[in-house]
C-alpha cells in the first residue's frame, strides 16, 4: 500500500476511533436532561448509561476475530453504517426503553469499529517505525475522545437538546463510509473458518457478567447480586478458555499469550487502566465536591488528563528511535508514579488543591502515553497479520477490564478511607452535600468541612495506590525480553482496492 494512501487511510480511521471513545463519556452530562425529558427512572438511567459499555466490552473479542475472518474493512463499513443509523435513532428516541435498546446496539456497532481500526493500521503500516507512529496517533484519538466527550456534550447542551450529543457521530461515519472503500485495503485470513456460536455466547456472558459485577459493587450497598455475577462470570470464563484450547480455529487464540512481552503488555494495560480510571473517578468528584466546580467546569479542568495522554503517545515513537522501547515505557511509568504522588499533596481549597491536582493528572497521564502507544504496537506487531484483529481485541478487552476494575477496586479503597475518617457517620461526600439543606446553618459547615477533609484523604490514598501500581509496572516492563513472534497456522490474503 502506498505511503501517502496509508496516511490518508489513517486519517479516515481516526474518525470512528475518536467518536466511539467520545460516545463512552459524552452521555454523562446529557443524562439528566434526557431523563427529565423522557421520564426515565433511576434503573432506566443506569441501563441507558451502562448498556453501551456492557455490550461493547462483551463483543469486542468476537468482532476482532470476526474481522480476521470476513474482512476488516467490510466489518468496519458495516459497523460504521450501523453506528450512524443508530445514533439518529437514539437522538430522536421517544421513550427510555428506546434509548436503552439504541445504546446497546450502538455498543454492538462500536465493538466492530475499535479492533477493526487497530488491526487495519497494523496491516497498512508494515514498517515498524511507521506503524508505531500510526498507533500513537490512534491511541491519542482514543484517549482524547474520552476526555473531550463531556466537554463537547456540555457545549452542545448549552445550545441544543440532548439528542445533539448522539448526532455528532453521523457526519464522521458518513465520511468513513464514503472514503473507506477508496483509502482502506481489505485484509482477511484464507483459513478463517466459521465462527463458533458457543464460543461467542460464552465470551459475551463471561465479560458482561464480570464487568457488571465489578461495576455494581461500586454503586450498590447490597453485594449479593454483584458477587454472584462475578462468580458466574468467572466460571463461564473458565469454560470459554477450555473450549478455546480444544478448538482448531478458536474464537480467541490463547497461544498469543505464550509471548512474554505480549502478556506483560496486556497486564500493563490492565493495571494502568486501573490506576487511571481510579484516579479519574476520585479527581472528578474532588473537583466538584471538594473544590465546588460545576460538572461542565470540572470536565474542562479534567482535560489535562486527556492532553497528557495525547502528548505522551505522540512523543513515544520519537523517543523509541533513540532508546529501547522497554526503556521508554518504563521511564514513562516512573513519570506516572511521580504524577500520582502529586495527588498525595493536594489540599481542600482551590489555592492548595487545583494547581496540584491538575499537574498531577497531567503528569500521570503523560507517563502512560508510551505504554499505550508502544505497548499496543508491541501487542499487535508481535503476531502475524492474520491474527491482528484477535490481538487488537485482546488489547481493547484489557483496557475495558482495567477501567472497570479501577472504578471498583480503587473506588472501594477510597470509600473505606472516607468512612473511617468520618467515623462511620457518612457514606459519601455527595450525601453530605445533598443533606446540607436539611441541616441547621451552624451545624452543616462543620460537617461539610470534615467530609471534604475525609474525601481529600481518600484522594491522597488513591494517589499512593496508583504510584505503587506504576512502580510495579515499571519493574514488570524492565523484565520483558523480546521473543520470536507467535506463528499460528494460516496465511493472509490481502486485497487492496
Amino acid at each position: 500500500m502506498r505511503v501517502n494512501r496509508a496516511w490518508l487511510g489513517l486519517a479516515v480511521l481516526m474518525l470512528p476511533t475518536l467518536l466511539v471513545a467520545m460516545d463512552m463519556t459524552a452521555l454523562l452530562l446529557a443524562l439528566p436532561q434526557l431523563s427529565a425529558d423522557l421520564g426515565a427512572t433511576n434503573v432506566q438511567q443506569l441501563w441507558i448509561s451502562d448498556s453501551y459499555g456492557f455490550v461493547m466490552a462483551g463483543l469486542v473479542i468476537t468482532m476482532g476475530t470476526l474481522g480476521d475472518r470476513i474482512g476488516r474493512r467490510r466489518l468496519l463499513m458495516i459497523g460504521g453504517a450501523a453506528f450512524a443509523v443508530l445514533s439518529i435513532v437514539a437522538a430522536f428516541a421517544v421513550s427510555p426503553l428506546m434509548v436503552i435498546v439504541a445504546r446497546g446496539l450502538l455498543g454492538l456497532a462500536g465493538a466492530t469499529l475499535m479492533p477493526s481500526t487497530l488491526a487495519l493500521i497494523t496491516n497498512m503500516f508494515r514498517d515498524d517505525r511507521q506503524r508505531g507512529q500510526a498507533i500513537a496517533v490512534w491511541a491519542t484519538c482514543q484517549f482524547t475522545g474520552g476526555a473531550l466527550g463531556p466537554v463537547l456534550a456540555g457545549l452542545l447542551l448549552q445550545h441544543f437538546w440532548w439528542g445533539s450529543v448522539f448526532l455528532v457521530a453521523v457526519p464522521a461515519m458518513v465520511v468513513l463510509l464514503l472514503a473507506g472503500p477508496f483509502l482502506l485495503p481489505e485484509f482477511r485470513s484464507d483459513q478463517a473458518g466459521r465462527l463458533d456460536p458457543t464460543s461467542v455466547g460464552l465470551s459475551l456472558a463471561a465479560v458482561v457478567l464480570t464487568v457488571y459485577g465489578i461495576k455494581q459493587l461500586t454503586i450498590e450497598s447490597e453485594t449479593t447480586m454483584p458477587t454472584v455475577a462475578l462468580v458466574v462470570g468467572a466460571a463461564i470464563g473458565v469454560l470459554f478458555v477450555r473450549r478455546q484450547l480444544r478448538l482448531d480455529l478458536p474464537l480467541l487464540d490463547l497461544r498469543l499469550l505464550r509471548s512474554r512481552p505480549f502478556t506483560a503488555v496486556l497486564v500493563g494495560l490492565v493495571f494502568a487502566g486501573i490506576a487511571m480510571a481510579g484516579t479519574g473517578l476520585l479527581v472528578t468528584q474532588y473537583l466538584q465536591g471538594v473544590l465546588g466546580f460545576s460538572p461542565i467546569a470540572s470536565a474542562v479542568l479534567f482535560a489535562p488528563m486527556g492532553v497528557g495522554v495525547a502528548v505522551g503517545t505522540m512523543a513515544a515513537p520519537t523517543l523509541a528511535r533513540r532508546m529501547q522501547q522497554t526503556t521508554v515505557i518504563a521511564g514513562g511509568l516512573v513519570i506516572s508514579a511521580v504524577g500520582s504522588l502529586l495527588l498525595v499533596t493536594v489540599g481542600t481549597s482551590r489555592a492548595s488543591g487545583l494547581p496540584l491536582v491538575m499537574a498531577g493528572i497531567a503528569v500521570l497521564a503523560l507517563g502512560t502515553g508510551p505504554l499505550f502507544a508502544l505497548g499496543t504496537s508491541l501487542v499487535v506487531g508481535s503476531v502475524p497479520p492474520e491474527r491482528a484483529g484477535s490481538a487488537a481485541s485482546m488489547s481493547e478487552t484489557g483496557n475495558y477490564f482495567g477501567g472497570s476494575l479501577g472504578l471498583a477496586l480503587i473506588g472501594v479503597v477510597a470509600a473505606v478511607v472516607y468512612r473511617s475518617r468520618m467515623d462511620g457517620t457518612s457514606d459519601s461526600l455527595a450525601d453530605v452535600i445533598a443533606a446540607g439543606q436539611h441541616r441547621s446553618e451552624g451545624q452543616h459547615p462543620v460537617v461539610l468541612h470534615d467530609a471534604r477533609e475525609a474525601f481529600t484523604a481518600s484522594l491522597h490514598v488513591t494517589g499512593a495506590v496508583a504510584a505503587v501500581i506504576f512502580v510495579g509496572l515499571t519493574v514488570l516492563v524492565l523484565t520483558m525480553r523480546p521473543e520470536r513472534r507467535v506463528e499460528p497456522a494460516g496465511r493472509v490474503r490481502q486485497e487492496a482496492s
